[in-house]
């Protein structure tokens, strides 16, 4: 793998309408703030976490509700103000030079959207995007429609792999990454509420089971366990955000070893024999 001297991980506020205009220029306005830290501290390539623009609340979106819970009425979202936002960032990560890994609900015609992660080069174009495929039991059932496919690109040489929301406790879509290549997953996820720690503990664990690195960029919240950080091949964190749950940007640098090399030659080689 090239050296690739720095990427950026962060962690910011989820806001939950998306038919509320001034929230999502709120959301906006505070991953362009992270965007510019990150550019400053020689990012090339800044990551950020599931509902960085917003995180349409089942209760917020629901036909039914919001005391009950049911299709989610999709009309009722500010589709003009989130792609405002969207467009914003695009203009930016031009005008700073700098790759952006932004999640956003992606619409469709005549169906349910997805909910994806955009990613928008240096040069301000809109390159790839991801579709959550291990949906929850609520997003099925009542919000959106699953995605199909891994989905890779490339930054200077580095090959990059996509997961969002419950992707992460799925160890295939790590391996199916490793087989496409990967270096680097960066894992979007949306700790709102409850006790968040242990997808720490999968981001870790699938940094060290597959020897590359994972981004996991979550939200900024105080009053969950978890903090956004870029994982090494060892399964240590490298870098952490602000551990009180503040709005912030963590920078690591990668580099390649030994280590890093001979242990994925070896299970790459290993998985060929075992399944040839």
């Amino acid at each position: 793998m090239p050296e690739f001297p720095r990427i950026a991980v962060a962690q910011s506020t989820v806001r939950e309408d998306p038919t509320n205009a001034a929230l999502l220029r709120e959301s906006g306005d505070e991953v362009r703030a992270l965007m510019r830290q990150a550019a400053k501290a020689g990012a090339r390539l800044v990551h950020f976490g599931e509902g960085a623009i917003c995180f349409p609340s089942k209760r917020v979106m629901s036909s039914l509700g919001p005391d009950e819970i049911g299709p989610s009425d999709w009309s009722r979202a500010d589709w003009a103000a989130l792609q405002d936002e969207l467009d914003q960032i695009v203009a930016l990560s031009r005008e700073l030079g700098i790759w952006t890994v932004i999640p956003s609900v992606h619409q469709l015609p005549g169906a349910r959207p997805h909910n994806s992660m955009y990613v928008v080069s240096d040069h301000g174009k809109l390159v790839a995007r991801y579709d959550e495929r291990m949906l929850s039991t609520t997003k099925v059932t009542w919000m959106y429609s699953a995605g199909k496919e891994a989905v890779t690109f490339e930054v200077d040489g580095v090959r990059f792999g996509l997961a969002l929301g419950l992707d992460v406790l799925f160890p295939e879509l790590f391996t199916e990454y490793d087989r496409l290549g990967a270096d680097v997953v960066l894992v979007s996820y949306a700790n709102n509420e409850g006790v968040n720690a242990h997808i720490g503990v999968q981001v870790r664990g699938a940094a060290a089971n597959n020897t590359f690195w994972v981004s996991l960029a979550a939200t900024a919240n105080p009053d969950t366990d978890l903090t956004s950080g870029i994982a090494g091949p060892r399964g240590q964190w490298l870098a952490q955000c602000a551990e009180d749950g503040t709005p912030s940007v963590a920078i690591a640098e990668l580099h390649t070893d030994e280590f890093t090399t001979v242990g994925r030659d070896f299970r790459r080689r290993t998985r060929d024999r075992v399944s040839s």
